[in-house]
């Protein structure tokens, strides 16, 4: 019997979860809206499975988790995710602040996926470097969904409202690239150790 890897595992750990969400969504459209970097990022992690790439249980770690967050926001919506309702009502916040969660998972992720790729190809030595362009690239990532956001909010604007999730925040759009600025520096400054020794468990040559 084949051995099953750790991407694989992710992949049986998070299938549950998955078929929860997609159990009668708030909204079908935005449920397809929100977890389609799941089935991306699933479909990534078992192609590099595959082929001998296995991430470390770090990187493994964070991207399930943010999976998770993904999926039962895609179940809800965003701005009605229950944590999110009670933290609102109980600290009497003006919104459901879950989203911004999700967009701080959005940067921490990407960051600590592109720093481990890095590392482990040998593509920059020097630390300033490297974690100058980690922040970037989860920058640039999150710049992306902006936009993509725009598009599908100009293909259907009914359809995007909870998409979108800005519950009438003008300045939604910035604050949530602000929110994965801060998930990319966590990534590189507060859990660079961890994630160091992670790395080197997976790949002792390192």
């Amino acid at each position: 019997m084949a051995r099953i890897g750790p991407n694989s595992w992710l992949v049986v750990i998070v299938l549950p979860l998955t078929l929860w969400s997609a159990w009668h969504p708030h909204d079908r459209v935005t449920w397809w809206l929100e977890v389609v970097p799941v089935f991306i990022g699933l479909l990534a992690l078992w192609i590099a499975g595959r082929k001998g790439w296995v991430l470390s249980n770090f990187a493994l770690f964070w991207a399930g988790v943010h999976m998770a967050v993904l999926l039962i926001g895609g179940h809800y919506t965003y701005a009605l995710v229950p944590i999110g309702e009670w933290a609102r009502e109980a600290f009497g916040w003006p919104r459901n602040h879950y989203d911004r969660l999700g967009h701080i998972l959005q940067g921490l992720v990407p960051a600590v996926i592109c720093r481990e790729v890095l590392i482990r190809n040998r593509v920059i030595q020097k630390r300033g470097w490297l974690g100058f362009l980690v922040v970037c690239f989860s920058m640039a990532v999150s710049a992306c969904y902006e936009l993509i956001e725009w598009a599908a909010a100009e293909v259907s604007a009914e359809a995007a409202e909870s998409f979108l999730g800005t519950q009438g925040d003008v300045w939604d759009t910035q604050k949530d690239m602000a929110c994965a600025l801060v998930g990319a520096l966590v990534a590189v400054m507060a859990l660079r150790s961890p994630h160091d020794r992670s790395v080197r468990r997976r790949v002792p040559a390192l």
